[in-house]
C-alpha cells in the first residue's frame, strides 16, 4: 500500500499539465514541497512494487522517462 500523500504525488504526475502556471508551482501548492524534494521522492517511489500495483502505466511511463533522461546524459559525456 502507498501513503496518501504518495497517491497525491502519482495523482499530480498524472495530471500536471491541467493546474494553472509551472509545475513547480502546482508541486508547492498541492503537496507542500520544494521541487526538489518532490522530484527525489518521486524517484524513490516509482521504484517500488506499491506505485507499480497503485498505478502501473504511470509509474512504467515515469520509470521510462526516468531511463530516457538517463541514458541522454550518458551519451553527452
Amino acid at each position: 500500500m502507498i501513503t496518501e500523500p504518495e497517491k497525491k504525488m502519482l495523482d499530480l504526475e498524472r495530471q500536471w499539465w491541467k493546474y494553472a502556471g509551472a509545475k513547480d508551482e502546482a508541486i508547492a501548492q498541492a503537496l507542500q514541497m520544494s521541487a526538489v524534494a518532490y522530484y527525489q521522492a518521486l524517484n524513490r517511489l516509482i521504484d517500488t512494487e506499491a506505485a507499480l500495483a497503485h498505478d502501473p502505466m504511470l509509474v512504467k511511463r515515469l520509470r521510462r522517462q526516468r531511463e530516457a533522461r538517463h541514458r541522454a546524459r550518458a551519451t553527452r559525456r
